[in-house]
């Protein structure tokens, strides 16, 4: 074979390996430093968001909570995931943030530990959302903190939203709703 057939085969398995993978590939640490593979997640709805204490979006932990207690019930989970790549807006510890969410927004949705979401120590599971070959419609770099994927029941992206859509925007709240509709619960 020639290098370039070799090479168009690599790149066509590559981006099927890709495009087979989903969230449940990956395993994060709870705030409290614990084990918490995606998998647990399967078969419900997810919305992750990247999140900060000290960001003009951080007031959306509330709506995020509503949301989480409105839909919970229904198969959604929310899961929130501190970053400080943006203006150094989560600077605490993981103990510090927690407390915050808990005291100021009385947080119930599963919190993870803080990771980075862009640059040369992203996290994996950031690469595999960011990813714009795998995910040309919702890939591309991490512009802010309070970024949110919606996360289909199979473990595959179904949207982005920018930190500008609030959790309980109608876009989101529909976007919710379908996914929520197509698990039948």
């Amino acid at each position: 074979m020639t290098k370039l057939l070799c090479f168009l085969l690599f790149v066509t398995a590559a981006t099927a390996m890709a495009a087979d993978k989903s969230i449940y590939d990956f395993t994060l640490n709870t705030i409290d430093g614990q084990p918490a593979p995606l998998s647990a997640y399967k078969g419900k709805v997810v919305l992750l968001v990247n999140v900060a204490s000290r960001c003009g979006f951080t007031p959306q932990y509330k709506a995020l909570e509503a949301v989480y207690e409105k839909y919970k019930d229904r198969g959604l989970v929310i899961v929130g995931i501190p970053a400080n790549n943006f203006g150094s807006q989560e600077p605490g510890t993981n103990q510090e943030i927690k407390t915050f969410c808990s005291s100021k927004y009385n947080v119930t949705f599963p919190m993870m530990s803080k990771i980075s979401v862009k640059g040369s120590d992203e996290a994996p599971l950031y690469q595999f959302l960011t990813d714009k070959a795998a995910h040309p419609q919702t890939g591309g770099d991490i512009q802010w903190n309070f970024t949110k994927f919606l996360i289909g029941a199979d473990g595959h992206i179904l949207a982005r939203f920018e930190p500008d859509v609030t959790p309980d925007s109608p876009q989101v709240i529909s976007a919710i709703e379908a996914a929520l509709g197509k698990i039948g619960h």
